[in-house]
């Protein structure tokens, strides 16, 4: 630290003091420090900031040292391992933490010690973390930020026991293990031999054993309680390892090993700041350039609602459920998560394949904690029909777009059948479902029309007493009534009505999840808008409750030719061929409405371009998507120089230039690719905002639209 805030320039001086002098005067020839001081009050006379970095049992004693040679005014701060510690002697020899004093540890460091090891850069690009207390002056925090910030590190605050509770577990406890299994391995009578052939893994992992015994010695001691709490828990999940090798459970091993590596790896994209199913807070900005064709002959990702339903209904199932074709969007990773939080062990995804060994319609288990469904609405929706009847209790959490979803529209028609269930103010997420003592069958008149809100219900009714009867007021898509067909459970339709009776069970199957239509429904209007495009779409799902994007446009006069047609575990799929034409503006049947649902932003920029007007009604649905879709959307076209009439349930459009400018999506994933799309027929760049969660519907979109022609590309990544 004291070397990179040196070749900074922070401070008119860099004063270091150590028992052994020579060390300082080591220091000083190396470039490290300015000076070296001969006592601890030669080192802090005058000082303005002050870095305690001892031993963390030794930090009492060096305060007592320099408590009556420092000025009230004077900034101290350490880079102790453990804050509690810090704090207690901080109050054992003040009385009290003054305002001035800054515990902070950087989470940075190496297994070398000592003046040579000395590196500027050793905290770029890492984390360190304050934990000023409530009576810290903020001048103070701003002095130990600014300085941590010159060496590179990005800083957070986080409170004292809050701090000792994460670094037990995530930086005590692994050196616990590396220097216990090192001792270990030292004294068996082959210890050479294990040593001289140990493999990489081995080396990587016990580095840390070399690091310095009296710092963590100190460590454990000064952090006892949180450590043995950890160590308790690790010790508990090492005696169940050890009972699933002697007892050959393989399953309780993939368990294991599968939870492990998606943790592993999540932490890792953590570590490299990139996107992940959890964790997606990233300013994306996607850079849109006019002009250009469509033309190739790709394949889009696979079924986002289909994937959602074959992680469900696999993981209720009696037996292994093999998936092909799997979204490895966000929204489908939250529910597969989720899945595994609740005893489902899961393989993969690997290459859109997943394995998932079914517990049974009675097996699920309750998670550790709520269950984080990031931004997807149908994961929370669906899920909270299935977790209704459950003998657990459960909560449901979701990002700040989630957040702000209506959820009373599962929670309503749940009670009804018995269900705990409540939401926060508003009917808003959180949703926390306690156990019922049973649920009953109820018929349901669905208000609006809404494949969540059936599908949610369906679930529920597998466990509910009798039958549970949903009317529809106008079809919606069926993948839910497919799916359990498949999975060799008995639903009945007639006409509008869906009917399950529950105390059934699910047998295992296969899955190939065909191509999203919504994901490529952008490429069918980017094809139809743009002269000279042809562009073929490869194993698309026509499932004909989804297929209102392709009955809309053929109403608009798009060209579209379904070729190949056939069915793929009861869903039918097909390659679809788009080229150019010239659209006309309509009237937008209202019994297509609930067929297109998710595809009407991107509709609307073909209405944009169509010759005549284009009118959208009975669509109070989209008002409650991720963001209010026919508000955000006619406002991004206002941005473009394109005027629209706004109605309650819809919107009308006039052909327009669309021109360039500045979108904000509101963190709605469609919204941003519909504008990507729009760019192709636009005057002007087009700069789109919070796209971040486009990785939850269609990863891979900026690269998979750049291959037919989109000239569109991501900043902020």
């Amino acid at each position: 630290m004291a070397k990179a805030l040196r070749a900074e320039g922070f401070a008119d001086e860099v004063v270091g003091f150590d028992l052994n002098h020579e060390q300082g005067l080591l220091g000083v020839e190396l470039g490290v420090i300015d000076r070296a001081a001969v006592s601890i009050i030669d080192a802090v006379e005058g000082a303005e900031l002050v870095v305690l970095a001892v031993p963390v049992r030794a930090t009492e004693s060096v305060l007592a040292a320099l408590k009556v040679h420092i000025d009230d005014r004077c900034v101290i701060t350490d880079v102790g391992s453990v804050k509690g510690s810090f704090v207690r002697a901080v109050e054992n020899i003040w009385g009290k933490v003054p305002a001035t004093f800054i515990p902070g540890h950087p989470i940075a460091g190496s297994e070398k010690s000592g003046v040579t090891a000395a590196r500027e850069d050793l905290f770029a690009n890492h984390r360190t973390i304050l934990t000023p207390l409530e009576t810290a002056d903020p001048t103070a925090v701003l002095l130990v930020t600014r300085a941590w910030e010159v060496c590179g590190a990005e800083v957070i605050v986080m409170g004292v026991e809050r701090h000792d509770d994460v670094l037990a577990a995530t930086s005590h406890l692994p050196h616990l293990i590396a220097f216990s299994l090192v001792d270990t391995l030292a004294g068996e009578d082959e210890n050479k031999e294990i040593f001289r052939y140990a493999a990489g893994g081995f080396r990587d992992f016990t580095r840390i054993a070399s690091s310095d015994p009296v710092m963590w010695r100190d460590i454990f001691l000064s952090n006892k309680r949180a450590v043995l709490n950890v160590l308790s828990h690790f010790s508990s999940d090492l005696e169940k390892l050890k009972k699933a090798i002697e007892d050959d459970d393989s399953t309780t091993l993939m368990g294991v090993f599968t939870r492990a590596k998606v943790a592993r790896d999540h932490f890792t994209k953590l570590l490299e700041k990139k996107s992940y199913t959890t964790m997606n807070t990233q300013e994306i900005t996607f850079k849109a350039l006019p002009g250009g064709s469509v033309t190739g002959d790709i394949r889009v990702p696979g079924d986002k609602s289909i994937s959602h339903r074959s992680i469900m209904l696999g993981s209720l199932a009696n037996g292994v459920t093999e998936v092909e074709g799997f979204l490895e969007g966000e929204d489908a990773l939250a529910t597969l998560q989720a899945f595994r939080d609740m005893g489902v062990v899961i393989e993969g995804p690997e290459a859109g394949r997943v394995t998932i060994h079914g517990v049974g319609i009675n097996g699920l288990k309750q998670a550790p904690g709520p269950l984080y469904l990031g931004n997807s609405g149908t994961s929370m929706r669906l899920l909270s029909g299935l977790l209704a009847a459950q003998r657990f209790t459960s909560e449901l959490t979701g990002d700040e777009s989630l957040s702000k979803r209506p959820m009373e529209r599962v929670a309503a028609p749940l009670r009804r059948m018995g269900a705990a269930i409540a939401t926060a103010k508003g009917g808003l997420p959180p949703v926390k479902i306690t156990p019922a003592k049973s649920l009953s069958g109820i018929r349901y008149d669905m208000p609006v029309a809404s494949a969540q809100v059936k599908s949610c219900l369906m679930l529920a009714g597998l466990y509910a007493e009798g039958v549970t009867e949903i009317i529809e007021p106008a079809p919606t898509r069926d993948h839910t009534e497919r799916m359990l067909k498949g999975f060799g459970y008995p639903v009945e339709t007639e006409g509008n009505i869906i009917r399950v009776r529950g105390g059934g069970s699910l047998t295992a199957t296969h899955i190939d999840v065909p191509s999203d239509i919504s994901s490529a429904a952008f490429f069918l209007v980017a094809a139809s808008i743009t002269p000279g495009s042809d562009l073929i779409l490869r194993h698309v799902g026509i499932n004909p409750t989804r297929t209102g994007i392709i009955n809309i446009l053929k109403l608009m006069g798009a060209d579209i030719q379904l070729l190949n047609e056939s069915e793929v575990g009861g869903e039918p799929v097909a390659d679809i061929r788009v080229k150019y034409a010239k659209l006309k503006g309509i009237a937008i049947p209202e019994d297509q409405v609930p067929l297109a649902i998710d595809e009407f932003p991107v509709l609307f920029i073909a209405a944009t371009v169509a010759e005549g007007k284009t009118v959208l009604s009975g669509a109070e649905e989209l008002r409650v998507k991720e963001s209010d879709r026919i508000q955000v959307m006619a406002d991004g076209l206002q941005a473009l120089g394109v005027v629209t009439k706004v109605k309650g349930d819809g919107i009308e459009i006039e052909p327009q230039q669309i021109g360039g400018g500045i979108v904000d999506s509101h963190g709605d994933h469609r919204i941003a690719m519909s504008f990507a799309v729009a760019s192709l027929v636009a005057n002007a760049p087009i700069t789109i905002r919070n796209c971040a969660n486009v990785a939850t519907s269609f990863p891979g979109f900026i690269e998979l639209a750049n291959s037919v022609g989109v000239k569109v590309s991501a900043v902020g990544q």
